[in-house]
């Protein structure tokens, strides 16, 4: 699958739009208007890495958010949790030797984009701040659960975040034209669920989400709605 980015004359208002809007809600959270806040945006980013547009992605919109959160409010530990069907891989190669920025990313594999293996674990000073579950297409939802909530776990141990912005891609769930795995939306509530915990046993309770993929128009709302009812709660 080759997924070019499709531009037209006001893509590029549009993607400032994106990422300002996951600037905004760092903003919220930290000034403490919100608990925790999404980002509902098109186009999603987290295939557009240092210096390249990829995918459907433009602007990577929470590397943006996740950087801004540290030079404008001194965020020392950055988690990103990526749960679209799709490894980030640009995110992963922006962050790839910044041991400030955990990335974590479930992700069908072998798929689109070819990066995501459980041996890429980061360089240099990042070492070990890179954690990939690549599942096969078809895992059974128990198995990704419970695959999900080991690396949750492992990364609270040696990662307390102040900050963790998840990149919600539900092109993971059952029925998606372009992903093969198997979720329903009561697990993205779940996980959502487990996420806010960490955040708010590790002190700061600050979560953003910000909308990557998903394309099924007849399931999206309602797994979107299940995500921000929980992240609400």
């Amino acid at each position: 699958m080759n997924l070019k980015p499709a531009i037209c004359p006001k893509s590029l208002d549009v993607a400032r739009l994106a990422a300002g809007a996951a600037v905004v809600a760092i903003d919220q959270v930290f000034n403490g208007e919100a608990d925790n806040a999404i980002a509902l945006v098109r186009p999603p980013g987290h295939h557009a890495t240092s210096n390249r547009a990829m995918g459907f992605c433009l602007f990577n919109n929470v590397a943006i958010a996740a950087r801004y959160a540290q030079v404008h409010y001194g965020a020392d530990r950055v988690l990103i949790i990526d749960w679209d069907v799709h490894h980030g891989n640009g995110t992963q190669e922006i962050f790839y030797r910044d041991p400030s920025v955990y990335y974590f990313s479930t992700h069908q594999y072998p798929y689109y984009p070819g990066t995501g293996a459980a041996n890429e674990r980061g360089l240099d000073k990042g070492e070990g701040t890179t954690l990939n579950i690549p599942l096969p297409e078809a895992t059974p939802r128990n198995v990704h659960n419970e695959a999900f909530l080991e690396g949750l776990k492992s990364i609270e141990r040696s990662f307390p975040p102040d900050l963790i912005i998840i990149s919600a891609g539900f092109d993971s769930r059952r029925g998606d034209p372009l992903g093969g795995l198997l979720l329903e939306d009561e697990d993205f509530a779940e996980m959502t669920k487990r996420v806010i915990d960490i955040a708010y046993r590790d002190g700061s309770g600050r979560v953003i989400s910000v909308l990557e993929g998903g394309y099924n128009l007849a399931t999206l709302g309602e797994t979107v709605r299940t995500h921000v009812e929980a992240l609400s709660s």
